[in-house]
């Protein structure tokens, strides 16, 4: 009985010595659609996040640029000139601005205050955006 374990057991040896490892064609054509379904998802995603890191790290510029842009109107007194409009600098490339003067309410109780508002528009990777801060200045103030 012995003998018989010894030649099944010789036979599984040099059997399995001859078996060679790898993939199979199929198995190959399974993981080369896998990835082309999973790299242009994977790519589509980097590219959005990175137009959302720019446009997040733009939009606070033009936060900044509206905020300094609506004091200086405030302070100069221009603000009364609703419809002006330009660039915000050479040191800003791209970043324009306008404003807005409008009366603030339809109440009898609010006659007299304007609602004033600077647009700051900004391209992030060919698309234009914009913030809109606005502030309610009484019409007679300086």
């Amino acid at each position: 009985m012995s003998r018989s374990k010894e030649q099944i057991r010789g036979r599984r040896c040099r059997g399995s010595q001859n078996l060679q490892t790898g993939f199979t064609l199929v198995e190959m054509l399974a993981a080369m659609l896998f990835m082309a379904i999973v790299i242009p998802v994977a790519l589509q995603g980097l590219r959005i996040g990175s137009r959302a890191g720019a446009v997040a790290a733009r939009k606070g510029v033009a936060v900044q640029l509206a905020d300094s842009k609506l004091n200086e109107l405030i302070v100069t007194g221009q603000w009364r000139n609703s419809g002006q409009g330009g660039a915000c600098g050479a040191e800003w490339p791209g970043y324009q601005w306008t404003v807005k003067n409008e009366a603030w309410g339809g109440d009898t109780t609010l006659n007299g205050l304007r609602l004033i508002t600077v647009e700051v528009t900004y391209p992030v990777q060919g698309q234009n955006y914009n913030v809109h801060l606005s502030t309610v200045l009484p019409d007679t103030a300086p």
